[in-house]
C-alpha cells in the first residue's frame, strides 16, 4: 500500500516537471519537423510496387503503430525509475519521439492520396503539424483555411494546439507504472486513432495519381540538417 503511494506521488512530481517542459518541446518539434525524411509518392510506389493507395496506407499506418509502441513499452518499462526527474526526462523523450512518428506517417499519408502540400519544407511541415494538432486531413485545394492559421499571430495558435496535443499525452503515461505493455497499448491505441481521422478526411479529397502534376525540382522537399532525434526513437521511425 506504502509503495503505491509512493509511486503515484513519485508519477504526479513527474508529470508537473514534464507539463513544464512541454512549451520548449514544442518548438523543438517546429524546428525538426522540416528535417524529419518524408517519403513522396514517387518513392512509396516504388517502395510498395504493385499495391495501391489504400494497401499501403495500411502498411505505414501499421509502421507507425508499430514505432509508437515501441518508444511506448520503453518509456512504460523506465517509468520504473526512482527519481521524478529521470521519470520526466523519459516522458519528454515519449512525446517527442511519438509526434515525430505521427508526423512522418501523416506527411506520406497526404502524398500517398495525391494531397501533398505545395510550397517548401518548412511550409509543408507547418501544414502536416497543423493536421496532426488538429487530427484532420488536409485538402489541397482549399488551403486558405489552413494558409490563415500558419501566418501572423496565428503561428502561436498553431503552437498552443501543438502544447495541447503534447499535455495529453502526459497524463496517459502515469499508468504506465504497471508496466511496458500498457505503454505500447496506449501509444498503438493513439497513433490508430490519428491515422483513421486524417485517412478519413484525405479519402474525402483523394486526386488519382494519375491526375497529379509532376513535383517541381525546386520544391524543397527536406533541409539538408538532420532533425535531433531523441534517446528512444526507433530507426527509421523518423
Amino acid at each position: 500500500m506504502a509503495d503505491g503511494r509512493v509511486k503515484r506521488s513519485r508519477a504526479r512530481r513527474a508529470l508537473g516537471m514534464g507539463k513544464a517542459g512541454v512549451s520548449s518541446l514544442a518548438e523543438r518539434l517546429v524546428e525538426a519537423a522540416p528535417r524529419i525524411p518524408v517519403r513522396d509518392l514517387e518513392t512509396l510506389r516504388r517502395q510498395f510496387p504493385g499495391l495501391g493507395p489504400e494497401e499501403i496506407a495500411d502498411r505505414l499506418i501499421g509502421a507507425a503503430m508499430k514505432g509508437t509502441a515501441t518508444v511506448g513499452a520503453g518509456v512504460g518499462a523506465a517509468a520504473m525509475l526512482p527519481t521524478p526527474p529521470a521519470m520526466a526526462a523519459e516522458l519528454a523523450t515519449e512525446t517527442f519521439a511519438v509526434a515525430a512518428v505521427e508526423y512522418k506517417l501523416i506527411a506520406e499519408l497526404h502524398e500517398l492520396y495525391g494531397l501533398r502540400v505545395p510550397g517548401t519544407a518548412r511550409q509543408r511541415a507547418s501544414a502536416y503539424l497543423w493536421s496532426w494538432s488538429e487530427q484532420r486531413g488536409i485538402d489541397v485545394l482549399k488551403l486558405s483555411s489552413v494558409n490563415a492559421a500558419l501566418g501572423g499571430k496565428m503561428k502561436k495558435e498553431l503552437r498552443q494546439k501543438l502544447l495541447k496535443r503534447t499535455v495529453r499525452h502526459l497524463p496517459t503515461l502515469t499508468p504506465f507504472l504497471v508496466g511496458a505493455a500498457v505503454g505500447a497499448l496506449l501509444n498503438r491505441r493513439d497513433t490508430r486513432l490519428l491515422a483513421e481521422r486524417v485517412r478519413q478526411d484525405l479519402r474525402a479529397h483523394q486526386l488519382p495519381w494519375e491526375a497529379l502534376p509532376p513535383v517541381s525540382g525546386e520544391d524543397d522537399r527536406t533541409l539538408s540538417e538532420p532533425p535531433p532525434a531523441p534517446p528512444g526513437l526507433p530507426p527509421g521511425a523518423a
